[in-house]
């Protein structure tokens, strides 16, 4: 059909990271039906992009939002850099490509009928193609390519002996019967190269006739008729135009999915009308319940001898530790990084004299908002992740900092530690390590939430994703979460976008499947 026709899509996706390719890719194959996919940035063509170990460089590049929080009071006042792709593939581009599902209780503490753990599990398997093999938990045949490493760093080897030999069981699968220990990570890593969601599922799609994508196109504002969206007015090299759909999906992310509804009238309608936007519908949880997983930059350890350099993305091991006496998802997380990772507050040793224990927490319970600076479509929002205003949250910090310094003064990693570097042997109370926290903390990448899914009032969309208030409009990517996963977020939101294309199709989903689990195991004093 043509642009000028009442209905130029079916369906029209909005962003081609994560969700917005699986959902272009699922929903054209069907030959009759007509997908119109829009994309702000361009094809993913800087080389570096492709190999893993490249990844921290492209913050910052001509393919990253580069988004800026507000100044945050918890972290000694200091602005985050929030980096987001803004090319084909989205944040896949860019990211550390961790690939890690979470803990069944992430996605049955949710509380969305049909979004439990079992509910996803058949649509992890759907996705993947897991190179060591098919079994209980993993599939084969799927467009995404997972690999473990086969030849680990040394001192990622050493990281992981050093987590047993404080008294944590070691894991074989974080994706596997049990999250929690000393494991090797699951990469989006194809024949050596990083493969972005897009290259595992839009690309080969592209070839449909059916599908239509608008590359370095932005979206100014959706364009209504009373509780139906009758498309999108873009922009691009071309000057404004009007694309019409039967449906609408925003799959902008945690970031631009708010935004976008906010500029166009739907959010807290006092908020807007201040800005000089029409309120078209008062539905205030729109960029409200906005979090993020913190880690530190960092536990650094100057080596007694070169490091070399990593085979696979710097960071081949995540370590989920449960908390003592807890249940449920651990809440704690360490990560080797095979080079000195600090934050703007402190100068790192030289690449290859240094290793890094990064150090986290995965269910932060400080909320903070996303919100508009002014009515210009193409100005940056006010991001307040709020970090660290929860006492919980400045606690398990904490907790986490020590256990990042167990790990990294244990006898198997002495062959390499010369010595701590950050925070270093006079930060040892409690006042200066906290005071260390405020300077060490940083993202994890993971923003969640703005666009919560639920059935009360605040939420902002329903378990169908659509947007209340409205028939045809809906929402599927990380900012759907009602509350963050335990790991990485990417596997997710593949999963959640799997399923939510069987729902758009009018297929029945698939079967519920939960394979078995093993209890958290605690450390052992």
């Amino acid at each position: 059909m043509s642009p000028g026709s009442d209905h130029w899509f079916d369906i029209l996706v909005i962003g081609s990271g994560t969700a917005g390719s699986v959902l272009a890719a699922r929903l054209s194959e069907d030959a009759d039906r007509s997908i119109g996919l829009i994309e702000a940035g361009g094809a993913a063509t800087d080389p570096r992009i492709a190999e893993p170990a490249q990844w921290p460089l492209l913050q910052g590049s001509a393919i990253d939002w580069a988004y800026r929080t507000t100044p945050q009071p918890h972290t000694a006042n200091r602005v985050h850099e929030w980096a987001r792709g803004k090319v084909i593939g989205g944040s896949t581009a860019l990211n550390a490509m961790a690939h890690v599902r979470g803990h069944p209780a992430d996605f049955d503490s949710w509380d969305c009928a049909g979004w439990g753990y079992a509910d996803l599990m058949p649509y992890f398997l759907r996705s993947e193609h897991y190179t060591p093999g098919a079994n209980a938990h993993h599939a084969v045949g799927g467009p995404l390519h997972l690999i473990r490493p086969s030849a680990p760093h040394p001192v990622t080897e050493a990281y992981m002996a050093a987590g047993t030999e404080i008294g944590l069981s070691p894991s074989d699968d974080h994706n596997g019967a049990r999250m929690a220990g000393p494991c090797l990570n699951t990469l989006t890593i194809k024949d050596g190269k990083r493969q972005t969601i897009a290259d595992a599922y839009l690309t080969p799609a592209l070839g449909r006739p059916n599908l239509h994508l608008m590359a370095e196109t932005q979206v100014l504002s959706l364009v209504f008729d009373g509780t139906r969206c009758r498309g999108a007015r873009l922009s691009d090299r071309h000057g404004e135009r009007v694309v019409t759909a039967e449906r609408v999906i925003l799959a902008a992310g945690t970031i631009a999915s708010p935004m976008l509804l906010m500029r166009s009238g739907i959010g807290a309608a006092d908020e807007l009308r201040a800005l000089g936007i029409a309120a078209h519908h008062d539905l205030p949880g729109v960029g409200r319940n906005l979090h993020d997983h913190l880690l530190s930059g960092g536990n650094v350890y100057r080596s007694r001898r070169p490091v070399p350099p990593s085979n696979y993305q710097n960071s081949e091991s995540l370590m989920y530790i449960a908390r003592e006496g807890a249940t449920g998802a651990p809440e704690l997380v360490l990560a080797c990084v095979i080079a000195p990772v600090t934050t703007e507050q402190f100068a790192p040793p030289p690449l290859g004299e240094a290793y890094t224990i990064m150090f986290g927490f995965t269910h932060p319970r400080s909320r903070g908002a996303l919100t508009l600076a002014s009515s210009d479509p193409k100005a940056a929002p006010l991001i307040d992740p709020n970090y660290l205003a929860e006492e919980y949250d400045r606690d398990v910090y904490l907790e986490a900092l020590e256990q990042a310094r167990a790990v990294g003064g244990a006898s198997a990693l002495s062959d390499w530690r010369l010595d701590e570097y950050l925070p270093g042997p006079s930060v040892r109370t409690s006042a200066k390590k906290r005071a260390f926290l405020e300077q060490a903390a940083f993202t994890h990448h993971h923003p969640v939430g703005t666009s919560r899914m639920g059935s009360d009032d605040e939420a902002v969309v329903g378990p169908d994703l659509r947007v209340r208030g409205f028939d045809n409009l809906f929402v599927c990517d990380a900012s759907i979460m009602p509350a963050i996963t335990t790991g990485p977020v990417n596997a997710a939101i593949v999963a959640i976008a799997e399923r939510f294309s069987d729902l758009l199709r009018g297929r029945a989903t698939l079967a519920p499947y939960l394979p078995a689990v093993e209890p958290v195991v605690q450390r052992r004093a």
